[in-house]
């Protein structure tokens, strides 16, 4: 689980305006700090397969969250990879 600060800190990364916070930019941000954590938690518990699991649904949900962005606002979707360092 991702402090309130750390979660803070990343949709400042990505966010629209000052009270955004539910925008798909802030999401993708906050599912990536999570996988990120997550995933450094998985390279010293191997055999946490409750954890593997939840990394598969956010990676899938942060997938679904840049496929509905590209569809309907590809320049914020550019600058969202972007920011975020995410490949294609």
């Amino acid at each position: 689980m991702i402090s309130k600060d750390d979660k803070a800190k990343a949709i400042a990364l990505t966010q629209v305006n000052k009270s955004d916070v539910g925008s798909p930019q802030a999401q993708i941000s906050i599912l990536t700090a999570r996988i990120k954590e997550v995933t450094e938690h998985l390279k010293v518990n191997k055999h946490d397969n409750m954890a593997r699991r939840g990394l598969i649904q956010m990676v899938g949900r942060r997938k679904r969250l840049l496929k509905y962005l590209e569809s309907t606002d590809f320049e914020a979707y550019k600058a969202t990879l972007d920011k975020l360092g995410l490949r294609k």
